[in-house]
């Protein structure tokens, strides 16, 4: 089991190693210069200078994907004056002079529009992201398994064709388009009758009492972000439920007389969630990462919207973080889910 989780660790790394190459080359090919960037179009030539000798860019692009792996490395080879020390909030392993071995947290570096950290400002959005995503998962698995059981305990039924036509409609609508419906429906035209709003972040702003939880803007990117998945959990309900069903087991339990809502909820249903679980399992990187449009559309404040008005901005290290966090995030999923299999169902390991 252990030399299994050291395997998938090890693929994860090489994985996050081929991200870190792609998204430097990316963006190290686009138009655009850093300094001028951070220092404003009015920066004199010694301040741009600076800047770039500060960032390393007036090295090679070879050193300077050396210098970029360092800052995201935990475990790299820093200088030793305070002024390091404190930008990187490292630990000092082993002391070499001028240099020394240091384990820290990956820097990102700093944001070219604001001079800020950009491990602070994804700090302040991905909290909101996580909930959106959450509460988008919850959403879709509650109203996706119901759905997928009724369908299936009431097959070629209305209830049954309409689950299905529901299905393939949010499997069938981009995320973006949904959305725009979506507000334009419910925070616009009948916003009289649902209190809702457009837009709007988790936490407004009051005058008299500051920041204030507003839970009335999340249900909209919520059921937009929750519609895909939830269609795909519905068709996996079905199908899922309709094998169990037909086995012998069933019919055996049946015959002894069990009512049958024990039959479907004590006995299918819970053998009918592994493809369910899979999916659940699957959906929720994907979901941080489809929340980009979704965020911008509703004007929620989140890691989406911050990411999509960088790139406006040509703020590429708040891209480049917050490519790297959703590849991270992508990446220990599947390992704790690949782990999860294995521990499970020992088999998994000989494949």
């Amino acid at each position: 089991m252990l030399n299994y989780a050291l395997k998938k660790i090890m693929y994860g790394f090489l994985v996050m190693a081929g991200v870190v190459l792609v998204v430097f080359v990316l963006f190290n090919i686009l138009p655009g210069d850093p300094a001028r960037m951070t220092m404003g179009q009015r920066a004199d030539v010694q301040s741009l200078e600076a800047v770039r000798k500060e960032f390393g860019l007036d090295r090679s692009k070879p050193m300077q994907f050396v210098l970029y792996v360092n800052d995201l490395s935990p475990v790299c080879l820093l200088d030793t004056d305070s002024t390091t020390q404190s930008k990187y909030h490292c630990f000092i392993l082993i002391n070499f002079k001028k240099k020394a071995l240091v384990l820290k947290l990956p820097y990102l570096r700093s944001s070219y529009q604001t001079k800020r950290d950009v491990t602070a400002i994804l700090s302040e959005t991905v909290p909101n992201t996580f909930i959106l995503a959450l509460t988008a998962m919850f959403f879709a698995t509650l109203i996706g398994v119901f759905l997928g059981v009724l369908s299936a305990v009431y097959k070629d039924s209305w209830i049954d064709k309409t689950a299905n036509a529901f299905a393939i409609l949010g499997i069938s609508a981009p995320s973006f388009f949904a959305g725009i419906i979506i507000a334009w429906l419910f925070g616009f035209v009948l916003s009289d009758f649902t209190g809702l709003k457009m837009s709007g972040s988790l936490y407004s702003y009051d005058p008299f009492k500051g920041e204030v939880l507003t839970l009335r803007n999340l249900w909209l990117p919520m059921i937009t972000l929750g519609l895909r998945p939830l269609a795909i959990i519905v068709q996996l309900t079905r199908s899922a439920m309709l094998d169990v069903l037909a086995q012998d087991y069933i019919r055996t339990a049946r015959a002894k007389g069990l009512s049958r809502n024990a039959i479907i909820y004590k006995h299918a249903l819970r053998n009918a969630m592994n493809p369910v679980v899979t999916a659940i399992s699957g959906w929720f990187a994907s979901l941080l990462a489809g929340s980009f449009f979704v965020e911008y559309i509703f004007g929620y404040n989140g890691l989406g919207r911050t990411t999509v008005s960088a790139l406006e901005m040509s703020d590429f290290p708040v891209v480049m973080g917050s490519i790297l966090f959703i590849a991270f995030v992508f990446v220990v999923i599947n390992i704790l889910v690949d782990i999860l299999y294995a521990y499970i169902d020992p088999r998994v390991k000989l494949v």
